[in-house]
């Protein structure tokens, strides 16, 4: 006669590797109001805060990277903002096209704001980064970080002193893919050596769900303001069910 057995029906697979996204999961940008003035006195110009405001509401509304989409994308710079995600020149060619449109009297602002963004300075990682890729570290779990971009940012993580927690990057420009193809997460998961069935992406839009269709589990979270809590712990809860 069968007994009664205290365990689940269908076994939780185990977790080997956590995917992040980058911007507005890991890390966000610097805020406008910061990120312009500090390119401004990069030119030798020093802006009062009231018309330094108004510039960077001005130039957030034009298109940054890591902020909100352009409203509008000149049709001159159509074709770089298509491929702004797989090439480098692409890339800066779009987003320093974007700041070209506002008018400002300080000369090579538009070339310094892009700088910023290169910068370790340009962005704040998230205040549960670090202590959530540490935990996940020491238990033995693997860290990939899967990204949209067209720059590397593994300076930026050896400056932040994360470099030691992440085990792979698998980035648009470097693979030729962008999220949500499947095939960057298929990757990341080969950089890794894991089977995507053990591997949860966390990120947080639409296109970072879009690893479900590579067979991984998907945690999508708000993004927060510089600085601000994102909730980047709950991973934890799903990559460390027997911890705390």
């Amino acid at each position: 006669m069968p007994h009664a057995s205290n365990s689940p029906p269908h076994p939780v697979r185990p977790v080997e590797a956590v995917l992040f996204d980058f911007h507005g999961t890991l890390a966000q940008v610097e805020d406008p109001l910061t990120w312009v003035l500090a390119a401004a006195a990069a030119c030798g110009a020093e802006l009062d805060r009231g018309k330094a405001t108004v510039l960077a509401d001005r130039l957030t509304t034009a298109g940054r990277a890591g902020g909100p989409l352009p409203h509008r994308v000149p049709p001159h710079l159509a074709e770089h903002w298509a491929d702004r995600d797989l090439y480098a020149h692409s890339h800066r060619a779009a987003y320093t096209g974007l700041a070209a449109t506002v008018a400002t009297d300080v000369e090579g602002l538009a070339d310094a704001l892009y700088e910023r963004l290169l910068m370790p300075d340009g962005w704040l990682p998230y205040p549960d980064t670090e202590p959530t890729l540490r935990k996940l570290h020491e238990a033995g779990v693997k860290v990939a970080v899967v990204s949209n971009i067209a720059f590397d940012i593994r300076p930026l993580f050896g400056s932040w002193g994360l470099d030691g927690l992440v085990d792979a990057f698998a980035l648009s420009y470097e693979i030729g893919r962008i999220k949500p193809d499947p095939a960057i997460f298929y990757r990341a998961c080969g950089l890794l050596g894991v089977d995507p069935e053990h591997a949860i992406m966390v990120g947080d839009t639409p296109a970072d769900a879009g690893a479900v269709k590579a067979g991984c589990a998907a945690l999508v979270l708000p993004a927060a303001d510089p600085g601000k809590p994102n909730g980047l712990s709950a991973v934890l809860s799903l990559a460390l069910p027997h911890q705390g």
